[in-house]
C-alpha cells in the first residue's frame, strides 16, 4: 500500500475533479494521464461520483482517490468503488480512525495550528491546506509551517496554473490541488492533455 506521501509526490498537481457524467470519466482520466498527471481526486459532490471513481480506476497509470469525504460511510463507499486514497475538507477523529482501519492513505484538510496539532495527535503529518487562498494564502501557510517542521502540505482552493509555482516553491509543500485542469461540459481531450502537460511541468 502506498503512503500518502507517495501519492502526493507522484505529480506536482493533483486535479480536483467534479464529474457529473460517468461517460466522461475515462476520457478525462486518459487525457490527464497522457499529460503526465497520474494522481486524480474525484470529489463526492455529484450523484454519480462513485461510478466515476470506478470508471477512472480502470485507466492504466491512473491513481484515483476520492475527495470531499466527510465520514466513514463515504470512505467505505469510495474504497469499494476503487479509490486508492482519501481526501477530506477537514479532520475528524472518526474519519482518521476509519482510514487507519481500512489501511487507506488519508489527506485531511486543515486551516489552522489547532487542526495540525489534532492531526499530529492522530499520527498524521501530511495535510491538505484548505481553503488555501481564503485561509490566508501563501503568507498563512508559511507562518503555519514554521512551528511544524515535520509537516508537509497540499494546498487546495483558489490555486491556478499561474499561481501554482509560487505555492510549490515553499519547502513545506509537496504538491497542490487544482480544479482548472478540466473545464466543465463535455471533455475536450486535447485541451485537458495540454493543461495537464503545463501542470506536470511545474516543480515542487
Amino acid at each position: 500500500m502506498a503512503t500518502i506521501e507517495d501519492i502526493m509526490t507522484l505529480s506536482p498537481v493533483i486535479p480536483v475533479l467534479v464529474i457529473h457524467d460517468p461517460a466522461h470519466a475515462r476520457p478525462v482520466a486518459e487525457a490527464l494521464v497522457a499529460g503526465g498527471l497520474r494522481t486524480l481526486e474525484v470529489t463526492l459532490r455529484t450523484e454519480r461520483a462513485f461510478d466515476v471513481i470506478a470508471e477512472m480506476a480502470k485507466v492504466e497509470g491512473a491513481v484515483v482517490g476520492a475527495g470531499t469525504v466527510l465520514n466513514k460511510a463515504d470512505l467505505d463507499a469510495s474504497v469499494r468503488a476503487g479509490a486508492r486514497f482519501i481526501v477530506s475538507p477537514g479532520l475528524t477523529k472518526p474519519l482518521a480512525h476509519a482510514a487507519r482501519d481500512a489501511d487507506v492513505p488519508l489527506l485531511p484538510g486543515i486551516a489552522n495550528a489547532g487542526d495540525i496539532m489534532r492531526g499530529l495527535d492522530l499520527g498524521l503529518t501530511r495535510f491538505k491546506f484548505f481553503p488555501a487562498e481564503a485561509s490566508g494564502g501563501i503568507a498563512a501557510l508559511k507562518a503555519l509551517s514554521a512551528p511544524f517542521g515535520q509537516v508537509r502540505f497540499c494546498p487546495t482552493g483558489g490555486i491556478r496554473q499561474d499561481t501554482a509555482a509560487n505555492w510549490l516553491a515553499l519547502p513545506s509543500v509537496l504538491c497542490v490541488g487544482g480544479s482548472w485542469l478540466v473545464p466543465s461540459g463535455s471533455p475536450d481531450a486535447t485541451e485537458i492533455t495540454t493543461r495537464a502537460r503545463a501542470a506536470a511541468a511545474l516543480t515542487a
